[in-house]
């Protein structure tokens, strides 16, 4: 039989947001002493199949959405895997674990999706954060963090564009229109499936369709930026979300300048040494999320990456 993991956590608390989305509130039995990590890394979750004890355990990363200052129990933001890859799958696990029952957190955070592992603390640019389902975990965890350090702070440099399949899959929405009212976060919520969601009037489509030609016009106006403002010299972008969100968010953004976090790709696309990054994302697999290997997908994002620079530089 596979080795087991050693439990060593309990969930203190869990809210079904839906049926396939719960924020999973996890207490450590020997916290570490706070703050022991950086909003925007993320910690391994684990559990033993009990059912099917000869698949053994699984362990997933999954992003903070806590911040490193409140005390109590360590907050997750999941969503239910309906169609695994994986023969062992960790959220077909996740969803039997009751209030009170025992689990695995690795008592270390890691990466470096973090504001101060990106641009520094000290960036004065437009933070837009892209998130798409649970990628908004990241993202709260930062705004929350400020807010824990000073309630009264200011987050009109913080940009949250959230996107989901209805306005009920918008966790921390509520919280979050708070902060838009007491704080001046920039916040935006969009559906995809609007048409199943009749009372909604807000913004409709995938969270990357904020980028799409006339869109990204209008979300220049609502930052307050001139025309052509939203570019690297003003914005940073940050992504969490599935490879089609990251794709759909970093290929028109080339357009103005933006340069993606990844060296294999910068290299792909000519991008100079010495232009600094201005897109980021979270991804744990290591692969590129464009096909650098394919001439017929390589060279037009070539071409546009060198007139996004060549624009921006004012050549």
């Amino acid at each position: 039989m596979a080795k087991l993991l050693e439990y060593n956590a309990t969930l203190a608390e869990r809210i079904d947001v839906t049926d396939a989305l719960t924020v999973f509130r996890i207490q450590p039995d020997q916290p570490p002493e706070r703050p022991w990590f950086v909003p925007g890394q993320y910690c391994v979750l684990g559990a033993n199949n009990a059912e099917r004890p000869e698949l053994g355990s699984v362990r997933r990363s999954m992003s903070i959405a806590s911040a490193p200052e409140d005390d109590g129990p360590v907050e997750f933001y999941v969503r239910f895997v309906s169609k695994p890859e994986s023969e062992n799958p960790l959220t077909h696990l996740l969803w039997k674990i009751k209030q009170g029952e025992r689990i695995y957190m690795r008592p270390v955070a890691a990466g470096v999706f973090t504001v101060k592992d990106t641009v520094g603390l000290d960036d004065p640019r437009l933070r837009v954060m892209v998130a798409a389902g649970t990628g908004s975990a990241p993202f709260v965890s930062m705004v929350r963090s400020e807010l824990r350090r000073d309630p009264a702070a200011d987050l009109s440099k913080w940009v949250l564009l959230h996107g989901a399949s209805y306005p009920g899959d918008l966790g921390y929405r509520d919280e979050l229109k708070t902060m838009v009212d007491k704080n001046k976060l920039k916040y935006w919520g969009t559906v995809s499936r609007p048409k199943d969601s009749p009372g909604w009037t807000g913004d409709t489509g995938r969270v990357e369709s904020f980028f799409d030609g006339a869109r990204l016009d209008d979300l220049e106006k609502r930052l307050g930026l001139a025309p052509g403002g939203f570019n690297p010299s003003n914005v940073v972008v940050f992504i969490c979300g599935l490879t089609g969100t990251i794709t759909g968010t970093v290929v028109p953004l080339m357009d103005r300048g933006f340069v993606p976090d990844f060296k294999r790709i910068r290299e792909a696309l000519g991008v100079p040494p010495e232009t600094k990054d201005s897109v980021f994302y979270e991804q744990y697999d290591t692969e590129p999320v464009i096909n650098i290997k394919d001439p017929a997908v390589v060279e037009p994002l070539r071409a546009r990456m060198q007139a996004g620079l060549a624009k921006l530089s004012g050549v």
